[in-house]
């Protein structure tokens, strides 16, 4: 199980590289480089909730989590 902080990060920072690649496909599509930041802007803010919902979904779930041992030594 992960921390919402975790979450959170994890998708700064995914979300991070993708702003770029937003930006820069906006900017070839639409010529205009202010647009594009505003548009790789709102796509990343949005982005973010939307990946931060699907970690949480994802935590109720125990599909692929690998379960701590009854006791260690």
């Amino acid at each position: 199980m992960e921390s919402h902080w975790r979450s959170i990060a994890k998708a700064i920072t995914w979300r991070s590289g993708g702003t770029v690649v937003t930006i820069l496909v906006a900017w070839v599509v639409t010529g205009k480089p202010t647009l594009s930041l505003s548009i790789g802007v709102i796509d990343s803010v949005v982005k973010i909730g939307a990946f931060y919902v699907h970690e949480r979904i994802w935590n109720r779930f125990s599909f692929g989590q690998l379960k701590p041992p009854e006791y260690q030594i």
